[in-house]
């Protein structure tokens, strides 16, 4: 697929509300390509800069440096892959802001558990990819013509 340049305000403002609808990434350290896995995103709407996760201390993400993380939405219309640091999160008003009876089955022993692990994603950049094929496009893939100026949408290498 072809993806024009987009703009970048406005692809970083559709995949902030497509992470916040389906909060779900693959997320791995740079020097570690097997600890890739899908992590659940906790997110501030006042912190741009950072997303938040609940792991364990026993947890490869526990060595903490360097990550990326892939991105799929739910609607399979947008897609990116973002970059930060992995550093615990030691602001305990940042953790009872995002702790939830969802987080909680996860971990039994409650917020003074001594293997839990709360970690922050100071964001770097990203590459964010937007496309809708629209009913033309699906018309055109089915009759198996090129659908390259049907797409509507972006691509844009940002910083978060």
């Amino acid at each position: 697929m072809h993806y024009d340049q987009g703009n970048p305000t406005e692809l970083k403002e559709k995949f902030w509300k497509a992470l916040d609808h389906s909060p779900f990434v693959m997320l791995q350290l740079d020097a570690d390509p097997e600890s890739a896995a899908p992590m659940t995103a906790q997110l501030d709407k006042h912190a741009n800069h950072a997303i938040w996760f609940f792991t364990t201390r026993d947890n490869r993400f526990a060595a903490q440096g360097g990550a990326t993380a892939t991105y799929a939405a739910k609607g399979h219309d947008l897609f990116a892959r973002f970059s930060g640091a992995l550093t615990e999160e030691t602001d305990r008003t940042v953790l009872e802001q995002h702790w939830s009876k969802t987080v909680e089955s996860w971990y039994p022993q409650g917020k003074t558990d001594p293997n839990l692990l709360f970690l922050r994603m100071d964001l770097g950049e990203a590459a964010i990819w937007s496309g809708e094929v629209g009913v033309v496009g699906v018309v055109k893939m089915a009759l198996g013509l090129p659908i390259g100026d049907s797409l509507k949408g972006g691509y844009a290498e940002t910083g978060l």
